[in-house]
């Protein structure tokens, strides 16, 4: 039941699911009394076509093997979110509450139960607390399902200090997507759950198709802390309630929502003060120029220059003198650039070193690489390295 709790980051404010979605948020037992909302279900009325990725994790939690399998038929209708409990390395009691939570879910909403994905997200090595969450969960059939995106991406945090929703049109249907995740964020995917619902008409082969190159593009390159979670979903969902739209406008749009939420989760990171991103340009290619960026923008020493605004632009330097595999990179034919200032080749000097100071004390910094192998790109998405992350994650459970 939702009860009388405080509000949460991004209360008061609506955005309205798609056409022939319906959500449910309520409180479980599983967060503390007076943190808010701790399960979400979403459902579509129709049926859907679906495509979803997951964490590569060996540790991958039984919410990830069951959602993979069910997700595989490329037809699942919805999903039930539980915060505050990763359900991870809990054994195969772990698989069987998974299983429970998932059927109660579609006792609750009608679906069939191999329609029903299941997320979790928390803390690792506890057992759900199955009395209280079967509990809540045998009411389902009694309640609301009139909850918004920010509902539900209120009801989906852990540390995150904001509710993360997107929105894009696509012709005459809507693209929504709600995502949390503030660290242990490194993809194959991160400690991040995404979920993106639309209205719009199209094939499961062509929706799976869009989404693997959307996440591709956006949630697999972003890097808070290069740690990678054993949970991470990120699914689609597309019932055709407002017809047929053009495939390269809802493809669009899809990557729209997802570089919204990708930017979103990028500057709630555990303790984060500001935006990084990293581009790797004329590069041999894709893989060359994302593995580049990644080195510059997982750097936990680039990371803590970014942060103090230190003008170190060496550090990158370094970063890329990481990469040894990429044994056509010639440091005599490599450019960096900070928000557009060239620190080599053509060194600053002293006299510009304050003008980088500036660059780096904005809240979005941007570095610039150009690599002279080839003509590919890639830009990364990442946050600074603050005090507040150590503190955030020493206290964790605690």
């Amino acid at each position: 039941m939702q009860g009388d709790r405080p509000a949460r980051p991004g209360s008061g404010r609506r955005l309205e699911l798609p056409t022939g979605f319906r959500a449910y948020t309520g409180y479980a037992g599983l967060r503390d009394p007076g943190e808010g909302d701790d399960v979400a279900v979403v459902f579509s009325e129709r049926p859907c076509a679906t495509a979803a990725v997951f964490t590569q994790s060996l540790f991958a939690g039984p919410s990830v093997i069951l959602s993979r399998k069910r997700a595989a038929s490329g037809r699942a209708r919805g999903f039930v979110v539980v915060a505050k409990n990763a359900n991870v390395a809990t054994g195969s009691s772990g698989a069987r509450h998974a299983e429970e939570v998932t059927h109660l879910v579609a006792g609750g909403t009608g679906l069939d139960e191999d329609d029903v994905l299941i997320a979790s997200t928390g803390v690792i090595g506890r057992p759900y607390p199955m009395p209280a969450l079967r509990a809540h969960l045998e009411r389902l059939g009694t309640e609301r399902f009139d909850a918004d995106a920010f509902a539900v991406a209120r009801a989906m945090m852990t540390t995150d200090t904001v509710a993360k929703v997107a929105e894009q049109a696509a012709g005459s249907a809507r693209v929504v997507g709600v995502a949390k995740g503030v660290g242990m964020i490194e993809p194959d995917m991160a400690t991040m759950l995404a979920f993106v619902l639309t209205d719009a008409e199209v094939g499961a082969e062509a929706l799976d198709a869009m989404w693997r190159r959307a996440v591709g593009e956006t949630f697999n390159r972003l890097s808070v802390d290069t740690d990678t979670s054993t949970s991470d979903t990120a699914a689609v969902f597309a019932n055709g309630a407002s017809g047929k739209v053009s495939e390269a406008a809802l493809a669009v749009a899809l990557r729209e929502v997802c570089l919204d939420l990708t930017l979103q989760l990028a500057r709630d990171g555990e303790g984060a003060t500001k935006l990084l991103t990293v581009t790797a340009r004329a590069a041999r290619d894709v893989e060359q120029a994302e593995r580049v960026a990644k080195a510059i923008v997982n750097s936990p020493l680039v990371k803590a220059a970014v942060h103090g605004a230190d003008p170190n632009w060496g550090r990158v330097v370094m970063a890329i003198g990481k990469c040894q595999e990429q044994t056509d990179i010639d440091p005599n034919g490599v450019v960096i650039r900070f928000g557009g200032m060239e620190t080599y080749p053509r060194s600053p000097g002293e006299a510009g070193l304050e003008r980088l100071a500036e660059i780096m004390s904005a809240d979005h910094v941007e570095i610039e690489v150009e690599l002279s192998t080839g003509d590919a790109e890639a830009t990364v998405y990442g946050c600074d390295l603050s005090a507040e992350y150590v503190r955030i994650n020493a206290d964790y459970t605690t």
